[in-house]
Order: structure tokens, then C-alpha cells, then sequence
């Protein structure tokens, strides 16, 4: 395999530069840290235990845990078009630092809940959030720039904090019925998926089934899943509103939004643009080619 690395190093990371200059199949990677991989240009397949093989695009990151096998292909790499993709380290003793605060801050009401980032590996797909800070995480490491160590530093407990957020969020979708059914924020994210086209859901109304009051309730889902309750509800009412416009190609975008939970239809169309980076016509037309 034709490929150049290119390494730098902070004091609880490093990153990782990587250009592949040739087709190549069947590529295996570990690290002795636990990483964060993101493509910067092409395309690769990736072959992790636990998941279906997936292409693994620029936008996307992969969590890997510490001596956790990554096989790679790169089926688009040539000498005039590399495929770039960068794989940052974390010192392990600085995950367990920001995962102690994290947890004392969190604080779910189960026991066994407490996050790590060193179990298993995660796929992150449109995930603004992280990929803004990887981006500017590689600027600062590239750069010389002042204070370089201290800002690597903070974006670095940014970043694990994002992804512990991330991790959490999945977890708590995911296993609602089971691991968090006794958590305030478990049985507002299930009551939250049970009433998801009720037009009257608000914060005050979830607030209540959490037992907290208005601004205690906000700051815990935040603190926990990494977005407001408001922008979550409408993250999954734009994913039901996809699933009726695949189901329905006969109902009108304002048929849709209102289905969905909306009583407006432009803030809808704001909504679905903000979330899909199209709008809801441009993905119907997507679907059905009309």
C-alpha cells in the first residue's frame, strides 16, 4: 500500500494525518489508545467487529477503543486523488479525568450508569458538534500558535465530553425500555417517543413528568444528551416526518408537517433544512424522482 503519515503530538494527544495513494484492500489498524477517526477526502470501508461492513465518508467519525482492530479497504485511492483521513489519541488518563467530572455532573439516577468511552466502537454520522471541534483540533495542532498546549487541551475535554454525550444519547434512545426506565431522563425521552405528534408537548409539560422544575429539567437533558429538549423533540419529529414521506408520496408538505407535530409548516421547512441540509420537497423529490 502507497501511503504517507504525518504525525504530531500534544501532551494528552496525538494526531494522526494519513494519505493512501493507492487502491487497497483488506488494511488492519490498532491503536494502544483509544481514538477518534475522521475522513477528510474519498472514501474507505470499514470492517468493524460489531457492525455491518459501511462506506466511511468525509462528515463521518468512528470511536475506537484501545487495541480494537479496524480492517480497511480504499476502494478510490490514486496518486492524483488520495484518500486523507486523520486518526486522533487520547491519553487514556485524561478520558478518565473528563469522565469523572462528567459523571459527577450528569449524575442519571442509576448506579451502574457511568460512561466510558473505552468499551466498544461507535459510527458518528452528521454529528456537527464533534466534527467542528475535530476540524479546529487539527488546525491547532498543525499551526503554531500561542498558548497551543492550553487550547489542545480544552477542546480535547470538549471533544470527550461531546462524545460522552453522544454515547449517552444513544444509550438512552436505545434502551429506554430497559436500562433507564428508572432515570427521570429515560422516562421523558419514552414519554417524549409515546405523545411525539402531540402538538402540545412542551418544556413545561416534560419538566413535570421529570419531577424537576422548568430550568432544572432543561439544564439536566442538556447536560446529558447534548441538546435541548426542543431541538431533540424535533430531531425525531424530522425523522418521522422522512418515515411518512418514503410511506405517503401522496400527502402534501403541510399534510406532513402537521402529521409530524408541527402547527407550522415554514418552521417545519426551517426544521427538516436545519437537520437533512435539504428541504423536505428536495427530499421527496429524492425519493420518488418528482
Amino acid at each position: 500500500m502507497v501511503e504517507n503519515r504525518t504525525t504530531y503530538s500534544a501532551e494528552y494527544a496525538e494526531l494522526n494525518i494519513y494519505e493512501t495513494y493507492a487502491f487497497a484492500e483488506k488494511v488492519s489498524l490498532t491503536f494502544d489508545f483509544p481514538i477518534i477517526a475522521s475522513m477528510l477526502t474519498g472514501k474507505k470501508v470499514m470492517h468493524l467487529d460489531g457492525f455491518e461492513a459501511f462506506d466511511f465518508f468525509p462528515g463521518e467519525s468512528v470511536v475506537m477503543p484501545t487495541n480494537k482492530e479496524m480492517v480497511i479497504d480504499f476502494p478510490l485511492a490514486t496518486k492524483n486523488s488520495p484518500t486523507q483521513c486523520l486518526a486522533l489519541g487520547i491519553d487514556t488518563s485524561k478520558i478518565e479525568e473528563v469522565v469523572g467530572k462528567f459523571n459527577q455532573s450528569v449524575q442519571i439516577e442509576n448506579e451502574n450508569n457511568n460512561w466510558n468511552l473505552d468499551e466498544k466502537a461507535s459510527h458518528l454520522i452528521n454529528n456537527t458538534d464533534v466534527n467542528h471541534l475535530v476540524q479546529r483540533l487539527t488546525h491547532t495542532f498543525t499551526n503554531d500558535t500561542s498558548s497551543k498546549d492550553m487550547l489542545l487541551d480544552l477542546m480535547i475535554q470538549e471533544l470527550i465530553v461531546r462524545l460522552l454525550q453522544t454515547k449517552a444519547k444513544s444509550l438512552i434512545i436505545n434502551d429506554a425500555d430497559q436500562m433507564f426506565t428508572d432515570t427521570r431522563i429515560g422516562s421523558v425521552i419514552k414519554y417524549i417517543k409515546m405523545h411525539l405528534t402531540n402538538k402540545d408537548i412542551n418544556v413545561d409539560s416534560l419538566a413535570k413528568q421529570a419531577y424537576m422544575s422548568t430550568s432544572h429539567f432543561h439544564k439536566q437533558f442538556k447536560n446529558t444528551l447534548g441538546v435541548s429538549p426542543i431541538d431533540y423533540i424535533n430531531s425525531e419529529r424530522i425523522k418521522f416526518a422522512k418515515k411518512l414521506i418514503k410511506e405517503s408520496k401522496n400527502l402534501r408538505i403541510s399534510e406532513i408537517a402537521y402529521k409530524s407535530g408541527f402547527n407550522n409548516t415554514s418552521y417545519f421547512n426551517r426544521q427538516f433544512k436545519k437537520h437533512e441540509m435539504i428541504t423536505p420537497t428536495q427530499f421527496l423529490k429524492s425519493i420518488f424522482g418528482k
